[in-house]
């Protein structure tokens, strides 16, 4: 069993960067394949960026290349989601995941922190 706990949302003007955390449980931390995604009422639940284990491969959704970055810290079972130059569009719940056997099934999920963007 893995338990994701997300932090670090709020509210924040637009232009102006927030810094997620998600904490994870889990003696293999290291070997999951870790990712945020996002949510908004009545939308699919969305990929926003991804970290593979090892050599720490990211990848992000075209939306927030450039302006986020994933990072992880298996010392401490974290993952980080910076976020900079923040648009109202990026409003939403965010989900940290994880993926245990690294095949992009994401099995277990957090339980969401708001990030709200002003205008």
């Amino acid at each position: 069993q893995v338990r994701l706990v997300e932090s670090g949302g709020g509210l924040v003007q637009a232009g102006g960067s927030l810094r997620l955390s998600c904490a994870a449980s889990g003696r293999t931390f290291s070997n999951y394949l870790m990712g945020w995604f996002r949510q908004t009422p009545g939308k699919e639940r969305e990929f926003v960026a991804s970290i593979r284990p090892i050599f720490g491969y990211t990848a992000y959704a075209d939306s927030v290349k450039g302006r986020f970055t994933i990072s992880r810290e298996n010392a401490k079972n974290a993952v980080y989601l910076q976020m900079n130059s923040l648009k109202p569009e990026d409003t939403a719940v965010y989900y940290c995941a994880a993926d245990p056997q690294v095949v992009g099934s994401y099995y277990y999920w957090g339980q969401g922190t708001q990030v709200t963007v002003s205008s």
